[in-house]
């Protein structure tokens, strides 16, 4: 079969699993905006929490890390665990690797993803083989088909707005209204002179809150449950006698980033539970100095509910959060604006460029693709990596450092299905 393989995405994994696929002389098209999630839905001024080692693209040749980008632009090389990664380099490394290594790639969207019509029988039912292919359609109006499709669309349309603060945005969550996602604040400096609460206890509130309390805000953060607000040790803090990891020296880190192949064979409430709690709410040691002092903390049990007040958009909806302390008492807080830093959640069913017959027959655990051997869901020629990986190979496939795990081993599984 001619037909190419369609990678949709392009962040890091769309743009190493492209790479691979290329270098194997495998006709590929690669869909999207380059490094658009980390462009355009994280924050001016934020650095990368990630250490340099856990922040490179996986490459098929030598000469793409970002060592490589830094000693290519001229700038500081970015190599050691001190070593502070703005997200402005990162996303111009990101850039520079996909002109190097993936040059054809379209800026342009996938609307749907269907099975071909060849991949079924005569009585609707999938042949089993995967080699009838996929029928994508783009948003120019373009329909084609792919022998294989690879899902790399990174954190895109995954934000996670727990149940009890979609009070405050019945319309759902809004820059420039009562409560937004933390993915949807770009600039920072708009909350100048405002009161603002940031729900969450992870490093994406905790530097959220930073940076905008130095851009004027009066800032408190919120966290809940379990969240407590602490930050990681430095460099120089790291036990001596464990194993280096890009995460840190520990046997744990050290197996779920260099062995995560028995991963998926864990029983399923042992995955997702690692996913959630190994690496889990921590702000980077360098942001310590930067929050402390400068930013109110609230450590409560849960928040019962949130509402904005306000009789019209005009004046403006200020939002109240209900909330239990540690004591078991409600109080109120309240802002002139929300943000929930509350994360990601992967769910087949927000994929909805996957058409309807596909994400009814793909094979899940807790709304995730349960994947086999090679990143292959249980449609066979449909493959997840990146985010959605996760819950079958482990917390690394939430960090760029992933792509070295995943990419080589989706592509020869791939090259050898449907070469």
């Amino acid at each position: 079969m001619n037909h190419p393989v369609a990678v949709i995405g392009a962040g890091p994994f769309g743009l190493s699993t492209a790479a691979h696929l290329r270098a194997r002389g495998i006709p590929v098209r690669v869909f999207g905006e380059p490094m658009v999630s980390w462009r355009d839905h994280m924050p001016a001024g934020m650095l990368l929490k990630s250490t340099p080692a856990a922040s490179t693209i996986d490459a098929p040749q030598r000469g793409h890390t970002l060592a490589d980008y830094c000693d290519a632009v001229g700038r500081s090389r970015l190599v050691t665990d001190e070593d502070i990664i703005p997200v402005e380099t990162f996303v111009a490394y990101g850039e520079w690797f996909q002109q190097r290594l993936v040059p054809e790639l379209e800026r342009v969207r996938v609307v749907s993803v269907d099975r071909h019509k060849d991949a079924v029988d005569g009585t609707g039912n999938s042949r089993g083989n995967g080699r009838g292919g996929f029928e994508l359609k783009l948003d120019s109006g373009e329909l084609f088909t792919a022998r294989a499709v690879v899902v790399a669309t990174g954190l895109s349309g995954l934000a996670h707005l727990p149940p009890e603060l979609a009070g405050a945005a019945p319309d759902g969550p809004s820059p420039t209204g009562p409560l937004s996602h933390s993915s949807q604040q770009h600039d920072l400096s708009r909350f100048a002179g405002k009161e603002l609460i940031v729900v969450g206890a992870g490093q994406s509130a905790l530097e959220t809150a930073a940076l905008a309390a130095e851009a004027g805000a009066q800032v408190r953060v919120v966290s809940r449950g379990r969240g407590r607000v602490g930050f990681g040790s430095p460099p120089w803090q790291q036990p001596r006698l464990r194993p280096e990891s890009p995460f840190g020296n520990a046997w744990s880190l050290w197996a779920l980033s260099y062995y995560p192949h028995p991963y998926r064979y864990l029983p399923a409430q042992a995955r997702h539970y690692l996913v959630r709690r190994v690496l889990g709410p921590l702000g980077a040691w360098w942001l310590r100095d930067r929050f402390e002092g400068k930013v109110q903390v609230s450590e409560v049990a849960g928040i019962v509910r949130a509402e904005a007040t306000g009789l019209a958009e005009a004046i403006g909806r200020r939002p109240v959060l209900t909330v239990q302390d540690l004591g078991g008492r409600t109080r109120e807080l309240a802002a002139d604006h929300v943000i929930a830093a509350t994360g990601y959640r992967v769910a087949i069913a927000a994929m909805d460029f996957l058409g309807h017959e596909l994400r009814t027959e793909l094979a899940v655990s807790r709304g995730t693709p349960r994947l086999g051997a090679g990143y292959v869901s249980s449609v066979p020629g449909l493959y997840f990596t990146g985010l959605p990986a996760a819950a079958s190979y482990g917390p690394v496939m939430r960090f760029v450092c992933g792509t070295e795990f995943a990419s080589p081993r989706l592509v020869g599984h791939l090259a050898a299905a449907h070469g």
